[in-house]
């Protein structure tokens, strides 16, 4: 029988017997590992598989398309697998947007409420309480990536009372939730000529990682950010120029930064980053697999494109290996 396998250790017993329902009514066997290092060795007859991990893609020869669990697939890439053109790669892009758009506004929130600095306050048993503090109500919110994770960020913002939502994207298309949306080339010029009474106040990146994104946040784009803007990046470390994002943090050109990805990863222990004044550093967790729900939403992505896969129909989420994305 054509073999399927699901590589990870976050399925719960409803996901599993769902992806093994939809397998054998397609013709497949699902079988089921819950780690990398358990699946070495044992996946040489893969046709299909859901997993994380690009490594593994060159242990399975039969292979004919990879469901990656994350929405971005750089990691798989990487592998040169796809490189070939006979095996297909889709992603879960549209699973994460809300646990990582709360985490935006979470982190949104502690800076605007300096709770960096109150947690060292209390640490030390202190007793200050006059600190003054922002609220998204009436703030300027500037988003790069107008997707699922943009759209999601950018309607709980509104919801909060944000005065305006603008968005950066490579058409410049009008989305919903966005007051404005401009085309990235144009981030220097809507930046440097806004009032100042509707500069920024938040500057979100929430953009895959790719060649063409690498850098995007420059040590120039930093230099035009108004001292009150807090930078949080949610989509990969390499979109911005990290030396200059310390200095700027360091010297007070801008008012703090709430990083979920950074490079490398792990961050070692000795990396300038981890003291950068007034930064918020998390361990690449806003989008994890911690909430049922993108479980739930990655396993129903899957077991439609299986059906589709099996009747011969154009898959949903494929990605274009050219482009990365």
């Amino acid at each position: 029988m054509r073999k399927c396998y699901a590589i990870c250790d976050f399925l719960s017993d409803a996901n599993r017997q769902h992806m093994r329902s939809v397998a054998e009514e397609c013709g497949f066997e699902m079988g089921f590992f819950e780690s990398s290092e358990e699946a070495a060795g044992r996946i040489g007859d893969a046709e299909i598989v859901y997993c994380d991990d690009g490594e593994l893609m060159r242990e399975m020869p039969q292979l004919k398309w990879c469901n990656s669990v994350s929405a971005g697939v750089g990691h798989f890439l990487q592998s040169g697998v796809f490189d070939r053109g006979d095996v297909l790669l889709t992603n879960s892009s549209g699973a994460y947007g809300l646990a990582i758009s709360e985490h935006i506004i979470m982190v949104t929130l502690l800076l605007m409420r300096r709770m960096p600095e109150y947690f060292e306050i209390v640490a030390e048993r202190g007793w200050i309480r006059d600190l003054k503090i922002r609220s998204i109500k009436g703030s300027v919110i500037a988003i790069i990536g107008t997707g699922n994770l943009g759209q999601n960020a950018a309607k709980r913002y509104k919801a909060l009372g944000a005065k305006k939502v603008i968005g950066f994207s490579r058409s410049g298309r009008e989305r919903e939730f966005f007051d404005e949306v401009f085309r990235i080339d144009e981030f220097e010029s809507v930046v440097s000529g806004r009032s100042e009474d509707d500069q920024i106040d938040v500057l979100v990146l929430c953009v895959p990682g790719t060649a063409d994104s690498e850098g995007l946040l420059s040590a120039e784009r930093i230099a035009l950010l108004p001292e009150k803007t807090f930078v949080i990046n949610v989509g990969r470390g390499i979109l911005i120029d990290q030396d200059a994002l310390i200095e700027a943090l360091n010297e007070g050109r801008i008012a703090g930064a709430a990083l979920d990805v950074m490079y490398p990863e792990p961050l070692p222990a000795d990396h300038p980053l981890w003291t950068a004044q007034n930064c918020i550093i998390t361990p690449h967790i806003s989008g994890d697999m911690g909430l049922p729900e993108t479980v739930d939403i990655t396993v129903d992505i899957f077991c439609d494109n299986l059906r589709r896969y099996a009747d011969g129909r154009e898959l949903t989420h494929l990605i274009d290996i050219n482009a990365g994305y």
